[in-house]
């Protein structure tokens, strides 16, 4: 039985060009502010306070996130070991290699000492130097094994993970956090708008990314895009991609993920639609899609456990007659992920996550579903949470022959 095509073409799909859509494209995030000084001083402020009631008489923040969040230092992580210790009273004091003691210093927000180590001396050695004999210190997750393993030897044993005063505050974003996150997410969905006109049969995948990352910088984001992931057609059912990618083809289902970042906080936004009129099976599973995003973002109340956001995605689907479970066709992978200045952070909407949910708290909701040999379709916007509960950063698609409500 051959499928039908039952609409006309979708609305806000092909018709343009890469060079008219980067000329109408205008910088959406110059007004935005960084985090300042006082909010940083104050995520201090509580972090000392957690180490008290735990008993650490220091904290490491290695290059990264982490650091980045408390302090507004950005740095990359490498062999070298770079990053702070925070200490009960909300004093810091970086660690870095002394030849980068210049640059270092020109990328602090917060003014403090800075102890240095030369390439042949011990970095961990001198971060235990640094505190009392016996000192007790917590460490940054995200820091790598094998600068783990070297601050556990310097500190005789005294060193373990710290993830549970540190990374709460990161989970329950401020006033100037949102903003920045809805100005990104606000800005990516201008630019899915215009990736989604110059679409045109044969184009690859790569001209369609590189467009992206352009079109990211002409609304202001400085990196362009943080990442992108187009797929088309039986590809879409691959969540992340394939290693060869296909050309556009009338007809076929295109799925593009992208975000970007200012001053650090992203955005992360995917649109499925069809390149061309939708049969009537693109729009029953579209629309399957649609009803498990709507459902994940109703389950999700204050004081809820985070996978209850999941449950629902998952019974909503199965109600459909996708699954169980993780089984396909049906939906791979959990519903969302916390984000910030990580893409990726936690708490996240999955099974087992009983995180309860607080005002402040962000998640991606993006229950894909794939159906193996024909296509997947995601559909991803973002929600924080407020007194009232969920509110939407950007609104979902609204239809699968109008995607973005034009």
């Amino acid at each position: 039985m051959t499928t039908v095509e039952t609409s006309a073409w979708t609305k806000g799909v092909g018709g343009s060009d890469a060079e008219t859509e980067l000329a109408q494209l205008t910088d959406r995030l110059h007004g935005c502010q960084p985090i300042s000084t006082d909010e940083h001083k104050t995520r201090l402020a509580g972090l000392a306070q957690r180490m008290r009631e735990t008993g650490y008489d220091a904290v490491y923040l290695d290059a990264g996130s982490n650091l980045t969040y408390y302090t507004g230092f950005k740095w990359w992580g490498s062999e070298r070991l770079v990053g702070a210790l925070v200490k009960p009273d909300a004093s810091i004091t970086y660690v870095g290699p002394a030849f980068e003691t210049g640059t270092l210093t020109s990328y602090m927000r917060l003014d403090s000492p800075l102890i240095t180590w030369e390439e042949h001396e011990d970095p961990y050695a001198l971060c235990a130097a640094h505190l009392p004999a016996g000192a007790r210190i917590g460490l940054d997750p995200a820091t790598p094994l094998f600068r783990v393993t070297g601050l556990i030897n310097a500190f005789n044993g005294q060193a373990q993970d710290a993830a549970e005063i540190i990374l709460p505050a990161r989970a329950r974003k401020s006033e100037a956090e949102l903003a920045l996150m809805q100005a990104t997410k606000t800005a990516t969905l201008a630019v899915h708008q215009a990736a989604a006109r110059i679409l045109r049969a044969g184009i690859s995948t790569g001209e369609v990314e590189a467009f992206i990352h352009a079109a990211h910088k002409a609304i202001g984001a400085p990196g362009g895009s943080t990442f992108c992931i187009v797929l088309f057609g039986p590809d879409t059912a691959f969540p992340h991609g394939v290693a060869a990618p296909k050309t556009l083809d009338e007809g076929d289902m295109v799925l593009i993920d992208t975000g970007c970042a200012i001053h650090g906080y992203q955005s992360d936004i995917t649109r499925t639609y069809v390149f061309g009129a939708p049969t009537d099976r693109q729009r029953k599973v579209w629309e399957d899609e649609h009803a498990c995003q709507q459902a994940a973002f109703r389950a999700a109340q204050l004081g809820q456990p985070c996978h209850a956001a999941d449950d629902a995605a998952r019974a909503e689907s199965e109600r459909r007659g996708y699954g169980p479970g993780y089984q396909l066709p049906g939906i791979p992978h959990r519903t969302g992920h916390g984000i910030g200045l990580d893409i990726h952070e936690g708490p996240y909407l999955v099974g087992g996550d009983t995180t309860l949910l607080d005002i402040g708290m962000c998640f991606s909701n993006e229950p894909m579903i794939c159906v193996p040999g024909e296509f997947g379709i995601r559909l991803e916007d973002h929600f924080y949470m407020t007194a009232d509960g969920p509110r939407w950063f950007t609104r979902p698609s609204p239809s699968i022959d109008n995607p973005f409500g034009l």
